[in-house]
């Protein structure tokens, strides 16, 4: 059912996905078509805002904020699964890997490669503090429509 908290969650993580995929952008390895990156993570950002944050929203002020960080870390996993699988289908189009084991070890090699590359002060706190902002807003909505 719409609700309020789920609607600011829906909007603000988009936000915060499109501020942060901004901020990795430029981390990124040499080469890398960027594409439509922003918008795949904005996309993820909008479902698991409004399906994850806008359940979470509905409860106390510090569950809302350690909801936020939930929230923000899962679309952080789950857009990196998504384009280290999209990375693996590039690559193995070239005939890189032996077999689809090979192909799906290579999916999280690729995601952890640039999890390292990605993990500065700057990324993680605006994960973070962006995630427990987007869920304070949540919190806020449920309280004052809600």
């Amino acid at each position: 059912m719409p609700t309020a908290a789920r609607l600011v969650g829906a909007i603000t993580f988009p936000f915060l996905a499109f501020v942060l995929s901004t901020m990795i952008i430029p981390l990124l390895p040499e080469g890398t078509r960027i594409g439509s990156f922003w918008i795949l993570n904005c996309l993820v950002a909008m479902v698991f805002g409004w399906r994850m944050m806008g359940v979470r929203a509905t409860k106390t002020f510090v569950e809302s904020l350690t909801g936020g960080i939930t929230t923000a870390i899962t679309i952080y996993c789950v857009a990196l699964f998504l384009h280290s699988g999209y990375k693996m289908i590039l690559l193995s189009m070239r005939k890189i890997y032996a077999g689809p084991v090979e192909a799906v070890k290579a999916v999280f090699d690729i995601g952890f490669n640039w999890t390292m590359n990605f993990a500065t002060v700057g990324t993680i706190s605006t994960l973070i503090i962006g995630g427990m902002i987007c869920g304070w807003m949540s919190w806020n909505a449920h309280r004052k429509w809600g």
